[in-house]
């Protein structure tokens, strides 16, 4: 683990005279940033010596909720653990009000015990080690999509999408249309910005399958520091956005009658000086590859509720849809799971494309990239990828339903082993706590189907 050194937050205030709060934060499981707002005389103590965070903080609920039996609550006695700045990570906020400035922290080692092994960022890094160990080195992207929502909600109480530049409510969509990006021109302006203060990628905007909904790329290298940007990316699309009287949403499917929002995950592996070992001119990869696809495909039922950690998340799983249904794998070919896309020799990689939008991307990355490791220690083969339409094609289907994807987890024996069970443990009680809260809860719907028919 490296955290960044003293002499960043020095350099940092030196030449941000007029900065006077920081916000710190941590990610949880659940994606959630958690912290503390500090002054900025507290500042360069973080960097010298951590700050302390209690144990709780990476073991709540995706509503702030204790988990008893997470192992960081009583057993514990909610002990502090003290966390350290990443190195990069100390950036402006500039539609802040007050001059603020934001860094983001992980929990050290061992100081930051027993939280540490409850850090989803840790969990990544010793994926992605056992993969250098092997001299294989991870690039990745993601593709994020997300909703702009009016901050209002309508006259039944529920969300709608945002207002036009000219004041109207968008009610269709045009896919990829340019007209729809013209209308959120003063947003993405600002949010193009931002990404080029904090030194995030931010590449093509396209406007997706629904008012509203919004896709931008963010730029493939490094896997560890692609989940990095991908996290601050999406603080900033919803501060951004705030600013702008809206709200965005990375949910996976705020509407019944429009399309989900995924975050599509593009994969590659190096060797020590660069070179895409996936490169090929054959579009259907190396057998590297290939082996990769394999260990995808192998481990997806066992990983999915890191990709799908939500009730909601299984709502997006539709036919015809443009989003996942089945354990198969194409080329160029977007009712598949696992897409190679084409294009040059030296750009080979694998799109996955069953995550949803309101994953974790740290967590989601770990998943796929062990998955990938499993696929090249025992050179799986994926069989003949999937050629037309992989919907009608699929024999077997991914399960729809939280429960399913939660006890498949917990079941699996490859998961601990890759993984590691003590990160289970605590991450499996808090998605048991949300399954039983969710479950518990009566609604709209209930109403709506039971109160006069039962």
């Amino acid at each position: 683990m490296h955290f960044a050194a003293p002499e960043e937050a020095r350099d940092f205030l030196a030449a941000n005279p007029d900065i006077d709060m920081i916000e710190l934060f941590i990610l949880d499981a659940n994606g959630v940033p958690r912290g503390k707002l500090l002054h900025r005389e507290e500042l360069l103590a973080v960097y010298e010596s951590g700050r302390p965070l209690p144990s709780t903080i990476l073991g709540l609920t995706l509503n702030g909720d204790d988990v008893e039996n997470s192992g960081l609550v009583w057993d514990v006695g909610d002990i502090d653990c003290r966390a350290y700045p990443l190195a990069g990570s100390l950036v402006r906020l500039p539609w802040r009000q007050i001059p603020t400035a934001a860094v983001q922290v992980s929990m050290h080692p061992q100081e930051g015990q027993p939280a540490n092994i409850a850090d989803p960022r840790h969990l990544l890094i010793k994926v992605i080690d056992r993969l250098k160990a092997d001299g294989y080195y991870p690039v990745m992207a993601c593709e994020l999509e997300f909703y702009l929502l009016d901050a209002r909600r309508d006259g039944n109480g529920r969300p709608q999408p945002a207002l036009d530049a000219d004041g109207g409510r968008p009610r269709t969509t045009q896919v990829y249309g340019l007209r729809e990006l013209e209308q959120i021109e003063p947003f993405l302006a600002d949010l193009y910005a931002a990404c080029k203060l904090q030194g995030i990628p931010a590449r093509t905007a396209i406007s997706e399958y629904a008012p509203g909904q919004v896709e931008i790329t963010l730029e493939h290298g490094d896997a560890l520091a692609a989940m990095d940007q991908a996290v601050r990316y999406k603080r900033l699309v919803k501060a951004v956005a705030h600013q702008h009287g809206m709200q965005a949403t990375f949910m996976a499917k705020p509407f019944d009658h429009l399309a989900g929002t995924g975050m599509h995950m593009h994969v590659s592996i190096a060797d020590a000086a660069g070179n895409n070992l996936f490169a090929a001119q054959d579009p259907a990869g190396t057998p590297l590859l290939r082996q990769a696809v394999g260990g995808m495909l192998a481990s997806l039922l066992d990983s999915l509720l890191l990709f799908c950690p939500n009730a909601n998340s299984y709502r997006r799983f539709q036919a015809n849809s443009y989003a996942p249904l089945a354990p198969t794998w194409g080329v160029d070919n977007r009712t598949v799971s696992l897409r190679v896309p084409g294009g040059p020799a030296n750009s080979r990689h694998i799109e996955h494309r069953i995550c949803g939008a309101d994953a974790n991307p740290y967590l989601a990355a770990a998943a796929i990239l062990a998955a990938v490791h499993r696929g090249l220690d025992e050179q799986l083969d994926p069989g003949d990828p999937v050629q037309g339409n992989g919907y009608a094609q699929a024999k077997e289907l991914l399960p729809t339903d939280w429960l399913t994807s939660l006890t498949a987890l917990e079941r699996s024996t490859w998961a601990r082993e890759a993984l590691g069970s003590e990160f289970l443990g605590v991450y499996l009680a808090v998605k048991r706590a949300e399954y039983r809260q969710f479950m518990a809860e009566v609604g709209e719907q209930d109403w709506r189907w039971y109160l006069t028919q039962a």
